[in-house]
């Protein structure tokens, strides 16, 4: 009896440490800004030129060159239609958002007030920025579920770019946006706003699964430039919130935000060390 009580006392304390690492986490999401230079100015108002010409590209695309892109996707090669059939799947969200969220989950269990400062300040500059790149790909690719549902535009057919069944939930018709561009585009800011060196990858993975969703006549070109602004712009939101909060990133005095220092990796060995017990 004593040793099942000592048992049952355990997993409760461990349960509790959980729940207080998830109501920390959370806390610190919503709280509320801190105070920033006068020169920090939020996204949504430094992209405002931007955004107009994102719109313009979108509508002179649905004029002028989606009818032209599906005809030309249609007309090309089966063996390449393959290939881009074999690469489109990595714009799934799942491939970024379930890794990162698992880690997430790692992170939540290990992490114990019983663990020194340096292991648990090391653990919550991880999960920081795990966090941040899981809400900003997970939340533009949610809106976009969202939106392209209520815009019910036809995914490209015979029946023409500008074919619209609105408030449809079938996956026939949800063209617009492009979800797979939303993700990639989503990853390369919010990836490329903590390690800087991946940038010219992730856009070479961007533009990729970008291409590819024409290719495979999954959707047409507007789609994907408007798929693409969402991804690139909620995850830029997605940031200055953050920022402002000093979670991860912070804004210097000349307005500009910049990811916060992580830990180096001598410092994260020597925490993987203390977990594991290597």
């Amino acid at each position: 009896m004593t040793q099942a009580a000592g048992t049952g006392h355990a997993v409760a304390t461990r349960v509790s440490a959980i729940l207080c690492n998830i109501r920390d986490a959370l806390a610190m999401l919503a709280r509320r800004p801190r105070a920033v230079p006068a020169g920090f100015v939020p996204t949504w108002r430094r992209l405002r030129v931007q955004g107009a010409i994102v719109v313009a590209a979108v509508a002179l695309s649905m004029i002028f060159l989606d009818s032209r892109a599906f005809v030309f996707a249609t007309g090309l090669p089966t063996w390449l239609v393959d290939i881009f059939f074999e690469i489109t799947d990595f714009g799934l969200s799942g491939w970024i958002l379930l890794p990162v969220g698992g880690l997430i989950v790692a992170i939540t269990l290990l992490a114990s007030p019983a663990l020194d400062h340096i292991t648990r300040a090391v653990l919550a500059m991880a999960v920081t920025r795990l966090g941040f790149v899981f809400i900003a790909v997970g939340l533009p690719g949610l809106l976009d579920t969202i939106v392209k549902r209520w815009i019910g535009r036809v995914r490209p057919s015979a029946r023409g770019p500008f074919a619209y069944e609105p408030f449809s939930w079938s996956p026939e018709f949800a063209s617009f946006p492009s979800g797979h561009a939303t993700t990639a585009f989503a990853a390369l800011v919010a990836i490329g706003a903590i390690f800087p060196r991946a940038r010219a990858l992730l856009w070479a993975y961007a533009l990729l699964i970008a291409a590819s969703r024409i290719v495979v006549v999954a959707h047409y070109p507007s789609d994907v430039i408007a798929g693409a602004a969402v991804g690139a712009f909620g995850a830029l939101w997605v940031r200055d919130w953050f920022a402002v909060r000093r979670l991860g990133f912070n804004v210097g005095t000349d307005g500009r935000v910049r990811a916060m220092p992580g830990p180096s990796r001598r410092r994260i060995k020597q925490v993987a060390g203390t977990l594991f017990g290597t």
